[in-house]
């Protein structure tokens, strides 16, 4: 301990002697003279108010030392760190899952953090009484707490590691699985008439309730995050939730949201099939019936946006982002495998055909186009879906920049300005898109493995697996053959 407190007064002689002063004042730990002053006041300051300023240049170099610090103090408190978030099932029995078991949520307080993290589960969606039976014969845990365990383990933006999670990890966690099918929309419970309830935006407000009278009454930040479907549901609740607490009274809260992986496109399919089921239908067609069946409520100023009847444009990030009042930090795969899936595009080992191809390419650049008025975005030329919980997101980087860097940046924006569409500060980026044309064409991306061998791919590789014609595409964008796969290695 000796040895790891003498690192802690290098790393804090470091900071103050930053320009101007500013590490001084923005990494004063909050210790005994704000607890000199009661008990009400303690509980008002900020865990860790960290100000990275006087370190901007070095980040990476001082991020390792931090970790190394962390690492050393860890064993010291990890008898007094509970690492699991444990199930709480709500206490208002009429808000419930599908098949009408209780809805609930995994909670890890973390006392003295006035940040929250309120995370909502994925899992695509059913939007008949046909495809929502067989649902609930092959994804039952999707639709009933009945099998829920009593303790999960958070992961990737949800762990309490520094190493796994190095700006959140002392947050107030809270996993909210997905049980109502309804992309977090639903306000209809199960009756005679209804087989199944959809009520995923009353478990969301059910579930607020219940945190203030456990911390939450005391929050600085509320951060709304979501994967795949529950990235969709953080834009259509995150309003709500800021409005629910300023009608509780507890207009102090910055309300923020962060959708990962649910910013879908209501593009053209690449082959146009039935709305049978959830694969195979369009995503319009898909929400079109799905909001009837659920009852499905959108944002009033979305709604507004829309004529009677249209109210499913709202499920659609482009759409839905402009009319939004709390900030949002949008992550995307440019490359989303869900996305390919629900366009019918199948990457099943064979090679593509060339039309798949062009559309893969066009799907790139047309997500890339709706978020370029996105203050705060991190999009990868990848091929993939969701990331902010595997434990591997901190490698992802674009243009040099890692996820929870950005994150970290737009934490610092919204704290300096204290209202979204600054200018981003120096040397800290928030608007991080790729421009490289190609899936996986960023060396960053996660691993791909060949489906058949299970051997690991680069990125040369899984093109040409795909069917990738080095010399055809060279030859239409003007370059030999060997500068292209030069390009591609190094993610250019």
């Amino acid at each position: 301990m000796g040895t790891a407190a003498v690192h802690l007064l290098l790393l804090l002689g470091l900071l103050h002697a930053g320009p101007g002063g500013e590490g001084r004042k923005g990494w004063r730990r909050r210790g005994p003279a704000v607890r000199e002053r009661g008990e009400a006041a303690a509980a008002a300051a900020e865990s860790f108010p960290l100000d990275f300023t006087a370190v901007e240049g070095n980040m990476d170099s001082f991020m390792a030392q931090v970790k190394s610090l962390a690492q050393s103090l860890y064993p010291c408190s990890a008898q007094a760190l509970p690492h699991d978030l444990r199930l709480h099932l709500l206490h208002n029995a009429s808000v419930t899952c599908n098949d009408g078991s209780p809805a609930g949520y995994y909670l890890k307080e973390s006392k003295g953090s006035r940040r929250w993290l309120l995370f909502l589960e994925g899992g695509w969606y059913c939007f008949n009484r046909e495809n929502c039976d067989t649902r609930y014969d092959t994804m039952r845990r999707l639709m009933s707490s009945r099998e829920w365990p009593a303790t999960r383990v958070g992961t990737g933006i949800l762990s309490s590691q520094p190493e796994e999670n190095p700006h959140w990890w002392n947050a107030n966690m809270v996993f909210i699985p997905y049980c109502s099918s309804d992309v977090w929309s639903g306000a209809s419970s199960k009756s005679e008439k209804n087989e199944y309830a959809f009520m995923g935006a009353l478990i969301i407000q059910e579930v607020i309730k219940e945190l203030v009278g456990k911390g939450l009454s005391t929050a600085k930040v509320l951060l709304l995050a979501g994967s795949s479907a529950g990235g969709t549901g953080v834009l259509l609740n995150v309003d709500r939730v800021a409005e629910q607490l300023e009608e509780m009274g507890y207009q102090g809260i910055q309300v923020r949201g962060l959708a990962d992986s649910g910013w879908f496109l209501d593009n053209k399919q690449y082959r146009r099939t039935d709305c049978i089921d959830t694969i195979t239908c369009a995503p319009t067609e898909a929400i079109r019936r799905g909001i009837r069946y659920w009852n499905g409520v959108v944002p009033e100023r979305c709604k507004l946006q829309f004529k009677e009847g249209e109210e499913w444009n709202c499920f659609f990030g482009y759409k839905i982002y402009p009319t939004l009042r709390c900030p949002v930090f949008v992550v995307q795969w440019l490359f989303d495998e869900a996305q390919l899936t629900v366009d019918n595009v199948h990457l099943t080992g064979q090679p593509v055909q060339e039309g798949q191809w062009l559309y893969i390419q066009n799907l790139g650049r047309e997500l890339r186009n709706t978020l370029k008025d996105v203050t705060a975005s991190f999009a990868p030329a990848c091929l993939s879906h969701e990331i902010i919980t595997r434990n591997h997101w901190t490698d992802i980087q674009v243009k040099g920049t890692s996820l929870p860097r950005a994150l970290h940046c737009w934490d610092r924006s919204l704290h300096e300005s204290n209202k979204n569409g600054k200018a981003p500060l120096k040397g800290c980026p928030i608007h991080l898109i790729d421009s490289c044309p190609w899936p996986h064409c960023n060396p960053s991306c996660p691993t791909i493995r060949d489906q058949f061998t299970g051997q690991e791919m680069n990125v040369i590789q899984f093109l040409m697996h795909m069917g990738f014609d080095v010399q055809k595409m060279a030859q239409q964008q003007g370059l030999e053959p060997s500068k292209l796969l030069g390009m591609l290695s190094s993610g250019n």
